[in-house]
């Protein structure tokens, strides 16, 4: 999108971020892209907490989870929340900028969650980072941004981070 004209005052852009580079990558872009000197939008941060693996006590083979177990499995996707937020904090610090920033974690599957806060928000604007992922994973995979960019009503922007080209 080179060239691409800043978005429109008091809009919502959404970044889906992750621990990944490619997500970081795309928010620095968004910044630097996709926002005016005098904007009043507000920069949404998205992330997303996988499912726990812990539905109940006993797992699929009927063995017990013990409950310090469950709860360090808590504790570290709290610590991972936290540190991606924190990193994408230090990319949005980086800018000169007096943008509104707000920050939501979900949980579930990715591309439902995304989908979901995107409509919920009625978000201007969806921001991903691209894995660059090649066909046969994608297939294996799949692919969020893809799914994103059919399903959600408003303009989707997939950032290639330019090292995975």
């Amino acid at each position: 999108m080179e060239g691409a004209k800043p978005i429109k005052r008091d809009s919502k852009i959404v970044v889906a971020v992750d621990e990944s580079e490619e997500s970081m990558f795309a928010l620095s872009w968004c910044l630097k892209t996709l926002f005016a000197e005098d904007t009043n939008s507000t920069l949404i941060l998205l992330y997303v907490k996988p499912q726990s693996p812990v539905h109940s006590t006993y797992d699929a083979a009927g063995y017990m989870f013990s409950s310090d177990v469950v709860a360090t499995m808590e504790k570290y996707g709290n610590e991972l929340v936290h540190s991606v937020m924190e990193r994408a904090e230090a990319v949005y610090n980086n800018f000169d900028s007096h943008i509104k920033i707000q920050r939501i974690v979900g949980r579930g599957e990715a591309k439902d969650v995304i989908c979901n806060t995107v409509e919920k928000l009625k978000a201007d604007t969806l921001v991903m980072g691209s894995h660059g992922y090649g066909f046969f994973k994608r297939a294996l995979l799949g692919s969020v941004s893809d799914y994103c960019a059919k399903h959600v009503k408003c303009p989707v922007v997939i950032v290639k981070h330019p090292a995975r080209n």
